[in-house]
């Protein structure tokens, strides 16, 4: 699309709304790679997917995209105070931001529902953090509330610049290997997927791609105001009050961009649907173990969701489709130790050798 560029973010600033003299707040991100599927092609049951991998950008996860952009503008306005609400991964992305900017980061987490991985990123860039009793939906509210006062600027999706940078996603994809079938997209506040939509629908518009791919947004069963707003034809998300899921990263009962993703979804042709906390944990564990892809909870949904719409007939076997793998294993190492192995102890140089001789010859 526009070769002789880096293939990074900033590559389609003349598509991305901002000012010609703007100083752009960059830590590197975009560019993340289109992984082929290849031993996992078999559970999945299709020729052909990818992995847009996500977990590769400056802070581990798709939320750099709309923090380079939203950041750079803030301090363009000459913003003193950032601020966000966060399962984690926003609150790792804007505090990395606002300290390449120099701007001060204040976060309000869900308390005890924050991943350690994500938790140590804020604390390491000297973010100020609260902490709130319930889930993310009470860490927003406050948020909204002082941003309405007029003390902090809110870098949650609500701001728009965080969707123009997450709608590079859809133009990378696009520029690497043209128009796929699907592309499956895990959900929590719905700003991935909707941003992922509005990129497409400006390819179609200025001519780029000739047919729009379906979008299929994939939530856990604990948390799926989506799904069942689809299911039943509304045009508003039903709230989840307490969502419960091991991706917590996606467990969010009220999703801001809710209705947008609703008719991005239809606009698509595409589709919502649900998966289990195992089934997040068995794709996860496809990943990391046939393709070489650590990526945490969240970002397995999308792979989960893949194989239960090739199970159930919806995607046929022979279409191209794309996984969003949001963010990095090493986001949640926790929940990663779930998962089984064998493991043996050795009280010296000598039992450990005779161990590995044993194992290796069995």
């Amino acid at each position: 699309m526009l070769g002789g560029r880096p293939f990074r973010l900033w590559r389609y600033k003349e598509l991305i709304p901002i000012p010609d003299d703007v100083q752009i707040i960059s830590l590197g991100e975009g560019g993340t790679p289109l992984t082929k599927l290849v031993k996992s092609l078999d559970q999945l049951g299709l020729r052909e997917a990818y992995a847009k991998f996500e977990g590769v950008n400056s802070t581990g996860s798709f939320k750099d995209r709309g923090m380079t952009v939203a950041m750079t503008m803030a301090k363009y306005l000459k913003v003193p105070l950032v601020a966000c609400a966060s399962t984690g991964n926003t609150s790792a992305s804007m505090t990395a931001y606002a300290s390449r900017a120099g701007i001060k980061p204040l976060i309000v987490l869900p308390k005890g529902r924050v991943a350690r991985g994500k938790l140590s990123q804020a604390i390491l860039h000297g973010a100020r953090i609260i902490l709130i009793e319930g889930g993310f939906d009470n860490a927003l509210r406050v948020i909204l509330e002082v941003s309405r006062r007029g003390i902090v600027y809110p870098l949650n999706s609500i701001n728009p610049w965080r969707i123009e940078g997450q709608k590079t996603i859809a133009y990378e994809i696009i520029d690497e290997i043209g128009d796929p079938d699907w592309i499956v997209v895990p959900v929590g506040n719905a700003g991935n997927i909707t941003a992922i939509w509005k990129g497409l629908v400006e390819l179609k518009r200025f001519g780029l791609i000739d047919e729009l791919p379906r979008l299929a947004g994939v939530q856990t069963a604990g948390a799926a105001p989506l799904v069942r707003a689809f299911k039943m034809g509304l045009e508003e998300p039903l709230p989840v009050e307490n969502p419960e899921t091991i991706a917590t990263a996606i467990g969010i009962g009220r999703p801001v961009h809710g209705s947008r993703a609703l008719r991005a979804v239809r606009g698509s042709k595409g589709i919502f649907l649900e998966v289990s906390d195992e089934e997040i944990l068995e794709a996860q564990r496809i990943l990391a173990r046939y393709e070489g892809l650590g990526v945490e909870p969240a970002s397995a949904a999308s792979i989960a969701g893949l194989k239960k719409l090739r199970e159930e007939g919806i995607v046929d076997r022979d279409e191209k489709v794309i996984a969003i793998a949001t963010g990095h294993a090493l986001k949640d190492p926790d929940t990663a130790l779930l998962h089984e192995t064998t493991s043996y102890e050795a009280k010296d140089i000598r039992e450990a050798l005779t161990l590995i001789q044993r194992l290796t010859s069995a």
